[in-house]
C-alpha cells in the first residue's frame, strides 16, 4: 500500500493557462469608455436630429466633449492610446493598404497604420461635424455659446449651415461604415475579433 501511494502523480499546481499567458492589455479603460460612448453619442444624435432637437443638441455636446478628451489622451495616456503610437505618414498608410489587399499586411497591436488614419479622420470628421452645428444652433435657435456671436447672421447663411452641417454628419456615417469594414477584414486576416479586445482591452501577444 506505501509502495503504491508513493507511486501516485502529484496534482499539478494551478497556474496561468496557455490563453492567458499570451493575452496583453492594448486599449485603457479610458479609451474603451471614449471609443464606445463617442459611438453611441453620434448614433443617437444621427437618429435624433431635429425631430428631438434637445436630446440631439445634448448628444453633440457629448461628442465635442469626448473628441476634446481623446485630444488630450493622446499625449497623457498609455501606449497605444497615444498618437505617436498610430499616426502613420500616409506613404505607411498606403503601403499597408496595398498589403492588405494582397492578405499579407502585417499584425500591429495597436492600431495598424489605416486603422490609425482611419482613426483621425472620424475624429476630424466629428469635430467639423460638431461645430458646424453648434454654430447651426446659434444661428436657427439663438441658443448655445455661439447665439450672441451667430443672432445676426441671414436666413440664407443659416440655411447654408444647415447644409454643411447635414452633409459633414453624412460625411461621418460613411468614414464609420469604412472602419467597420476595415475592421471586419483585420479581424479576418489576423484571426482575432478586434471588437471583443475594445470591450476587454486585450488582444493577443503574439502573431500567429
Amino acid at each position: 500500500m506505501r509502495k503504491m501511494l508513493n507511486t501516485v502523480p502529484p496534482l499539478p499546481i494551478p497556474g496561468p493557462t496557455a490563453a492567458s499567458a499570451t493575452q496583453v492589455r492594448v486599449w485603457d479603460p479610458l479609451l474603451r469608455v471614449f471609443h464606445w460612448g463617442l459611438a453611441a453619442s453620434f448614433a443617437v444624435a444621427f437618429v435624433a436630429e431635429d425631430d428631438f432637437l434637445s436630446l440631439h443638441v445634448q448628444a453633440g455636446y457629448l461628442v465635442l466633449g469626448l473628441i476634446l478628451f481623446r485630444f488630450v489622451w493622446g499625449f497623457v495616456g498609455p501606449r497605444h492610446a497615444r498618437w505617436s503610437d498610430f499616426v502613420r505618414e500616409p506613404a505607411a498608410v498606403t503601403t499597408y493598404l496595398r498589403d492588405t489587399l494582397r492578405f499579407r499586411a502585417g499584425r500591429h497591436l495597436g492600431h495598424n497604420p489605416a486603422g490609425g488614419a482611419m482613426a483621425v479622420a472620424l475624429l476630424l470628421s466629428l469635430l467639423a461635424t460638431g461645430l458646424s452645428g453648434l454654430a447651426l444652433y446659434g444661428a436657427q435657435e439663438l441658443s448655445g455659446p455661439l447665439a450672441v456671436t451667430l443672432q445676426a447672421v441671414p436666413d440664407a447663411w443659416a440655411h447654408v449651415l444647415e447644409d454643411v452641417h447635414e452633409v459633414l454628419a453624412s460625411l461621418t456615417l460613411l468614414l464609420v461604415v469604412f472602419h467597420l469594414a476595415g475592421v471586419a477584414v483585420a479581424s479576418l486576416q489576423h484571426h482575432e475579433n478586434l471588437v471583443k479586445s475594445m470591450i476587454t482591452g486585450y488582444k493577443r501577444s503574439e502573431t500567429p
